[in-house]
C-alpha cells in the first residue's frame, strides 16, 4: 500500500515577492524592454501603479491619433521659420475621413499639387518631406533635433537639399507624388508612426530613390522607432545618411539595397561619398 502523499513544506519552497517578481539570470534582459511583462501582480490584477500607468499610456496614444499637426506651436516654430517650410495637405476632408480612408492621405490635393509645383526646389539630391501620420505628436517632439541634423549631414557631403515641407493628413504613398512633381534623387519623409503603449512620440523615416505613382513599400526603405527611449536622433542620422548614400551609389531603392552596418557613433562617414 502506496504511503499518502504529503503535501510540500511551503517555507521550505523558493520565495517570491509580489514587489519583486523577477528573479534568476534572465531579469536583466527582460527588464530593458518596455513590453508589460512581468508587472506583478495584486491578487489576479495588475498592481495599482501598473494599471495606472497602463491607462495613462494608452489614453497619451489616443491623444496622438487624434492631434492635429501645428506649424506654429513653440517646438516646430523655428524650425518653420529657419527652413522656411510651408503646409500641403492630401484629398481628405477630415481627420475623421483620414482615420477611415488611408488611400485618400496617399495623394495631394489638386490645390497642394499646384502649391508644391510654385514653392517646391525642383531636382536637389535630397528632399525632405514631414509628415504627420498617425502621430502629430511624434512629428512635434522629433523633427526639430532631426531635420536640421539632416540638413547638416547632408551639406557636409555636398548634397543639393531641397526646401523642406509639411503635408498635413499623410500617408506614405505621398513619396510617390513628391516624386513626380520635383524630380528628386532621394525622398526622405519623416512621419509619426502608430502610437503604441510604450511611446506616442516615435517617428520613421521612408526613403526611396526618385518615387513615382505606382511604386509601393517593395520600392521604399524605413529607419524606424525615433523617439527617446528608442533610436536617437545621432543615430537615426547616421543611418539615414548611410542609406541614402547607399541608394545613390546603388541607383535603387528599397528590396534592391541592404542597409549599411551601423557605422561607429558619430561617423557619418567620408563627405561626398555616395
Amino acid at each position: 500500500m502506496n504511503a499518502p502523499e504529503q503535501e510540500p513544506d511551503e517555507a521550505a519552497l523558493p520565495q517570491r515577492r509580489h514587489d519583486d517578481p523577477v528573479a534568476g539570470p534572465d531579469f536583466g534582459r527582460l527588464a530593458v524592454t518596455p513590453a508589460r511583462v512581468f508587472q506583478g501582480r495584486a491578487g489576479t490584477s495588475y498592481r495599482t501603479a501598473t494599471m495606472l500607468q497602463l491607462r495613462a499610456d494608452h489614453a497619451a496614444a489616443r491623444d496622438a491619433v487624434r492631434a492635429r499637426l501645428d506649424l506654429e506651436e513653440p517646438r516646430l516654430a523655428p524650425l518653420v521659420s529657419r527652413f522656411e517650410v510651408f503646409e500641403l495637405d492630401t484629398r481628405v476632408g477630415s481627420h475623421a475621413e483620414y482615420l477611415r480612408r488611408p488611400d485618400l492621405g496617399r495623394a495631394l490635393s489638386p490645390r497642394s499639387r499646384q502649391r508644391l509645383r510654385e514653392l517646391g526646389d525642383r531636382g536637389r539630391d535630397v528632399q525632405v518631406v514631414i509628415g504627420d501620420g498617425l502621430s502629430a505628436e511624434a512629428v512635434a517632439a522629433q523633427a526639430p533635433a532631426l531635420l536640421p541634423a539632416l540638413a547638416d549631414a547632408c551639406a557636409e557631403r555636398g548634397w543639393t537639399f531641397g526646401r523642406p515641407f509639411a503635408v498635413r493628413h499623410c500617408r506614405v504613398g505621398v513619396m510617390n507624388d513628391v516624386g513626380e512633381l520635383l524630380d528628386p534623387g532621394v525622398v526622405v519623409l519623416l512621419i509619426g508612426e502608430r502610437p503604441g503603449l510604450a511611446t506616442a512620440e516615435a517617428l520613421s523615416a521612408y526613403l526611396a530613390l526618385r518615387p513615382r505613382p505606382g511604386d509601393t513599400d517593395a520600392h521604399r526603405n524605413l529607419v524606424a522607432s525615433i523617439h527617446r527611449n528608442g533610436l536617437s536622433t545621432a543615430r537615426a542620422t547616421e543611418r539615414i545618411v548611410a542609406l541614402i548614400a547607399a541608394i545613390r551609389a546603388a541607383g535603387a531603392s528599397g528590396t534592391a539595397v541592404t542597409e549599411p552596418d551601423e557605422l561607429p557613433a558619430g561617423e557619418l562617414g567620408p563627405a561626398g561619398a555616395g
